[in-house]
């Protein structure tokens, strides 16, 4: 097979999105498959991208308070114990270590699932007064979910990575406001950062987080018509705090207990990120997020390549300086066709091409990765030139998301008119419901589909007076949808 064989994408991201985008992850270099099932091996070009959204987020979250820390991924099952909902909501998941070398342990180690159970306890003991109060931790970390499902790298594996925040407040208020803080962080990540318009939503009493009062979520809409859970902010109310007893005492010396959330986004961020932008000829990256968000590709012939080179090489170094991530790419052993097809594969934003007639005319030739649209720009203020075409390439890529979103929310108010919907469009489909769990069952049994999401102000009056599956007086707004 040759170079070009083995660069090019040979799957349709339209007709077999499941082996195109494995195909994808893999030929960009951003992840192998280990050889344990459901595993996989993150590549330095993965994790740059895995880095750069940690780097955004972490800096918010500093910015409102937030201190990072870090606690042992084993979490014994006493501990777990301590708050039946989680055990009863993780235990398929959970993966236990039961010897230590030769030795049987005492007790079960739970390779964490999430954290709260190892992370409460000592909330509790670094809270006495009202003064200790917020306290807002986070940590990066992997956690292990044992799935029983079909894996796939980012979306869905056995181990991933994640943040997890944990924060404690006096009141209720207090911690809602975080809840609703942490929800917007990541609302402005999925947008100014990853180029992707979230829903905004919380999920159904049935299919909120274990022990929590209420899960917020950010939804997205991948072009397969399937939605993914990409972010979670849980106000946890007073449960956990009572199973761990984080209390404080107040201005009166009187004993409250705390008021707690979570919150995580793990890198099935990165798995929207792919699936949404990427296209039969590789990764597509939104400029914030690419390794390199430009590459400067010389195209000489012999009597001209020194001063072609050269003129390269000035203009990369001075979109260096200006703090753009650049490469020059002025290898002898590739001609300019390959080269233009491995950054495209890579997901490069912006390819400048620098030949003897730019040089001449003292210019630079800019080609967009989405759509390969091109211009000729004057070489003098090239940095500012540069950076205004990389905005211009996030906001191709949102608005070509964003299309894709608002074309694909409908509404319904029967069974049939649900299933019918999401059997030939996929997408989300709104519709009245009673607010009951068995209501959910005709659809999830029929096509796999289930609500997804509702609407954050549980105030707002539902789409249709009656609920589309049993006619009764609707309650809220159901959002159905099949997810990853």
């Amino acid at each position: 097979m040759s170079g070009e064989q083995e660069l090019g994408i040979t799957e349709s991201k339209e007709h077999s999105p499941g082996e195109w985008y494995a195909e994808v992850v893999q030929k960009a270099g951003l992840a192998d498959y280990a050889p344990m099932g459901g595993f996989i091996v993150t590549r330095p070009r993965g994790y740059a991208i895995w880095e750069r959204i940690q780097d955004h987020l972490d800096g918010w979250f500093k910015d409102t308070g937030v201190t990072n820390a870090y606690f042992p991924m084993f979490i014994p099952e006493s501990y777990l114990e301590r708050e039946k909902d989680i055990v009863e909501g993780f235990d398929p998941e959970v993966a236990w270590v039961t010897h230590g070398g030769n030795e049987e342990l005492e007790e079960r180690l739970a390779v964490r699932p999430t954290s709260e159970s190892i992370i409460a306890p000592f909330m509790a003991d670094w809270t006495r007064s009202h003064r200790d109060l917020p306290m807002r931790l986070n940590q990066w970390c992997s956690v292990v979910r044992w799935e029983a499902t079909e894996t796939k790298p980012f979306f869905r594996t056995k181990e991933f990575l994640w943040q997890e925040g944990h924060t404690a407040h006096t009141d209720e208020e207090g911690a809602w406001d975080e809840t609703m803080t942490r929800l917007e962080q990541y609302a402005r990540l999925y947008e100014d950062v990853m180029a992707l318009p979230p829903l905004k939503g919380r999920k159904p009493e049935h299919d909120k987080f274990p022990g929590a009062h209420t899960t917020t979520s950010i939804e997205a809409l991948m072009p397969d018509g399937k939605s993914v859970q990409a972010a979670t902010s849980h106000y946890l109310g007073t449960s956990f705090a009572e199973a761990f007893d984080i209390t404080y005492a107040d201005a009166d010396e009187d004993e409250n207990t705390a008021h707690t959330t979570s919150w995580g986004l793990s890198w099935r961020a990165m798995g929207a990120l792919i699936m949404t932008h990427s296209d039969d000829q590789g990764l597509v990256l939104p400029p914030a997020l690419a390794p390199d968000q430009v590459v400067v590709v010389p195209i000489w012939q012999e009597e001209n390549k020194d001063e072609v080179i050269e003129y390269a090489a000035d203009l990369a170094a001075e979109l260096d300086e200006a703090g753009v991530r650049v490469e020059l790419d002025d290898r002898e052993h590739r001609n300019p066709g390959f080269k233009f097809n491995e950054h495209e594969l890579n997901g490069i934003p912006l390819r400048v091409e620098i030949g003897p007639h730019e040089v001449e005319d003292e210019e630079a030739t800019l080609a967009h990765r989405p759509d390969g649209e091109q211009e000729t720009v004057d070489r003098e203020g090239i940095a500012e030139t540069v950076q205004e075409h990389l905005d211009t390439v996030h906001g191709k890529l949102y608005a070509s998301a964003e299309e894709t979103l608002e074309g694909e929310i409908r509404e319904a108010d029967s069974r049939e008119e649900i299933l019918g919907t999401i059997g030939q469009h996929g997408g989300y489909v709104k519709c009245g419901w009673c607010g009951d769990e068995d209501c959910e069952d005709p659809i999830k049994d029929a096509i796999a589909a289930e609500i997804v999401m509702v609407p954050l102000d549980r105030d707002e009056e539902p789409i249709h007076d009656a609920c589309a599956i049993c006619g009764e007086d609707a309650e809220e707004t159901a959002y159905f949808a099949k997810s990853y």
